[in-house]
């Protein structure tokens, strides 16, 4: 995998997590182990629900506050 990726997060609980890493794999798994978050390490297991492939860590950067800032049901929508 190349390039930065903004991706949302299932949690356990049914709350979502929004974030950008350059790697994916990684970057869940850390998530799953507790380690990537405080958000996440008390909502665990997640799972991915969307990504995105961005050309830059700015673009996604951009795009993640994007995300943020949409009311849950639009990001249920992305999730689609």
């Amino acid at each position: 995998m190349s390039g930065w990726y903004c991706y949302m997060l299932e949690c356990a609980d049914g709350t979502l997590y929004t974030g950008i890493t350059n790697d994916l794999e990684k970057r869940l798994a850390a998530h799953n182990s507790g380690t990537a978050s405080k958000y996440t390490r008390s909502r665990l297991p997640v799972k991915i629900a969307f990504t995105e492939t961005q050309p830059d860590r700015a673009s996604a950067s951009r795009r993640e506050l994007e995300i943020k800032r949409l009311p849950r049901s639009a990001k249920l929508d992305l999730m689609r």
